[in-house]
């Protein structure tokens, strides 16, 4: 089986932890991995404004590409980039008059309906290799861990490109208890990190991922899944300031979906990139016997 894949700026560079680690758990569940050719920036918060349709066509062109590559299907990974490719698609779609001028716009480029759907990598799991085909695959079962998905903003909003109903996690779910994982129930699971706000005014975004890494601790819940760069920037990375500033009660490990799937089905643990995460969070697996210690 292949695949063609958009990976996205951040995944290249300081998310490789959540790329490769996706890549290579692909493979090792029997699926080719085909990046698609000459990709660019899906737009992020550029697109976000449907009317603005000059911003519609940095992620239409990854379409773009996705079709002369001959894909039916594009997987992302990045929640950002799947809600943009989503919402571009949709447009592409529905719009006539959209998609003609964008088309227009693009006179370089084929023209594009919307032939490829823009899925998301845990949408992907489910329906291409299923939570029983995955939990037989598991060679390091993540017994013990007491973890939570943590969706943030894009996975779910707006509705109409949701990878789920709004309040429902049922897919990350599904497969952290393929891996063995136990899921806490977490009643912020979808509230904003504080999103971009951390490059203007830090104190207040800080305060909204403080709130959320305490509801955590508070629910016994040890480490947070994410499918974000800019939630674990948020969530993750940011923990020793808030720290050190008395916003948090605790240090709780965090990481990206992908690594907890590598380490789960026994690959090499130097694909999880585990450097650019939290020492706690390798401290963390290595006391439930899922790392070697270092």
């Amino acid at each position: 089986m292949k695949i063609s894949y958009y990976p996205g700026c951040t995944l290249k560079t300081k998310a490789k932890n959540l790329d490769q680690a996706a890549i290579a758990s692909l493979e090792a569940l029997g699926v080719e991995v085909q990046e698609i050719d000459r990709w660019n920036c899906c737009g992020a918060v550029h697109s976000l404004t449907a009317d603005d349709l000059i911003h519609q066509v940095g992620p239409v062109r990854n379409l773009v590409r996705a079709k002369e590559q001959g894909a039916t299907r594009l997987v992302t990974l990045c929640s950002m980039c799947y809600n943009t490719l989503a919402r571009a698609n949709r447009i592409m779609k529905d719009d006539a008059v959209k998609r003609d001028t964008i088309n227009r716009f693009m006179d370089e480029e084929i023209d594009y309906a919307g032939e490829v759907e823009v899925v998301h990598y845990l949408s992907f799991l489910q329906e291409t290799i299923g939570w029983d085909a995955l939990r037989a695959k598991v060679k390091v079962p993540l017994t013990a861990l007491q973890i939570a998905p943590y969706y943030g903003c894009t996975l779910h909003r707006p509705a109409e490109v949701g990878i789920e109903p709004f309040g429902s996690f049922a897919l990350m779910t599904g497969m952290l208890e393929a891996l063995g994982a136990t899921v806490k129930p977490f009643n912020a699971a979808d509230k904003c990190c504080g999103s971009y706000q951390v490059l203007g005014a830090p104190t207040g975004a800080n305060s909204a991922a403080a709130a959320i890494l305490n509801l955590a601790a508070g629910a016994g819940i040890e480490a947070l899944a994410t499918s974000c760069p800019l939630c674990e920037y948020n969530l993750g990375k940011q923990q020793p300031q808030m720290l050190a500033a008395g916003k948090i009660e605790k240090n709780i490990p965090t990481y990206y979906f992908t690594q907890l799937l590598a380490v789960a089905l026994g690959l090499d643990t130097e694909i999880c990139h585990f450097e650019l995460n939290d020492k706690i969070s390798v401290e963390l697996l290595q006391s439930k016997k899922c790392l070697a210690a270092a």
